[in-house]
């Protein structure tokens, strides 16, 4: 089993009963051990033919329980990806309000409606043919400006704390 344990919110206990045991089945079902578990099922489920009179009997066993696992694990999954989806929109809308000289109007974009949707990525579409336009489409974000930029932000700054210089 992974040592790795999941960092949760220091306000956790705020979650409600079935948030917390949504979030830790979420957790749990991604580990190496659940996946263990899994294959014993089945291995189990294997053995036990003899046991059952019938072939429809003992496949209806695996069926029941496949179905029920795979019912409840749809909505663990869809917990899970939009609880990412919303981590990661609301990093880019950090990001996009950090940016100077980035849209605004890109923050929150999700929840514009498709035909807004469809205007913004004609705007950028426009823009992609001016650099088209204007020459190579690599001019405006080359490798020497990503370079240029990486020394920019890892020169010597001052140490907040006073004394020595630290990098950025």
């Amino acid at each position: 089993m992974s040592a790795h344990k999941p960092q949760h919110s220091p306000h956790a206990h705020h979650e409600t009963f079935f948030a917390r045991m949504a979030r830790w089945a979420t957790d749990w079902s991604g580990t190496t051990l659940a996946f263990f578990l899994a294959v014993l099922l089945i291995v189990v489920w294997a053995l036990t033919r003899p046991l059952f009179d019938t072939f429809d009997t003992w496949q209806l066993v695996i069926n029941t329980l496949t179905t029920i696992i795979t019912f409840l694990m749809v909505f663990l999954i869809q917990r899970a990806q939009n609880k990412d989806s919303r981590a990661v929109h609301l990093k880019l809308n950090e990001l996009v309000a950090a940016v100077e000289g980035a849209s605004n109007r890109l923050i929150n974009a999700e929840n514009l409606t498709e035909d807004e949707l469809k205007v913004l990525h004609a705007h950028y579409g426009k823009l992609l043919e001016l650099a088209r336009s204007a020459g190579h489409i690599t001019d405006c974000h080359s490798v020497e400006e990503a370079v240029t930029r990486h020394k920019h932000k890892h020169r010597k700054q001052p140490n907040p704390q006073g004394g020595q210089t630290v990098t950025a």
